[in-house]
């Protein structure tokens, strides 16, 4: 049991901070991190002993929010307006952070799921190409070509691009 807490408990933030990307959604990504625990706990005895307990915790945790958000494309969105405080519905972002921050969400939100998790488990999470394979049980040639197709889409869709054609960044150069 305390090999089980020293190799979990400091994967935690990091379980969430995906959960929370994956969701979009504080108290859901919370009960989906703490699923994800649980089911951990009753399997540790399935775990294999030399793998990495990282990739299998992000493992479970993936699978458990495809699976969630599955649920949620067949009984459709819910939105509770009594929960969601009046600023936020009366008055528009003034920032450019809080506008660019919006902009960037509503880019994500539109690349399919297997691009999605790629980018964020690669991006945001630092897992390498081999790790993310494993987490998605995909070979690491398609963690590649669909981390390479999310970048592309995101570039273009923060660009304001809508055309089809990967947009051509400019090399950066000095400023003096």
């Amino acid at each position: 049991m305390s090999d089980m807490m020293r190799l979990v408990g400091p994967l935690i933030p990091a379980l969430r901070r995906y959960a929370r990307a994956l969701l979009r959604n504080p108290v859901d990504a919370d009960d989906l991190v703490q699923d994800c625990l649980e089911r951990a706990v009753s399997r540790w005895h399935q775990r294999r002993p030399d793998g990495d307990a990282r990739t299998w915790l992000y493992a479970i945790l993936h699978n458990l929010a495809i699976s969630q958000l599955r649920q949620r494309t067949r009984r459709g969105p819910h939105l509770a307006v009594e929960d969601a405080p009046e600023a936020s519905l009366a008055i528009a972002p003034s920032q450019d952070d809080g506008l660019r921050h919006r902009d960037l969400m509503a880019a994500l939100d539109t690349l399919p799921g297997e691009q999605r998790g790629v980018l964020l488990l690669v991006t945001v999470e630092g897992l390498s190409y081999a790790e993310t394979a494993q987490v998605l049980a995909i070979p690491v040639g398609t963690v590649m070509s669909r981390l390479s197709r999310a970048r592309d889409r995101m570039i273009q869709l923060m660009d304001g691009e809508s055309g089809s054609t990967p947009a051509k960044r400019p090399l950066l150069r000095r400023v003096k």
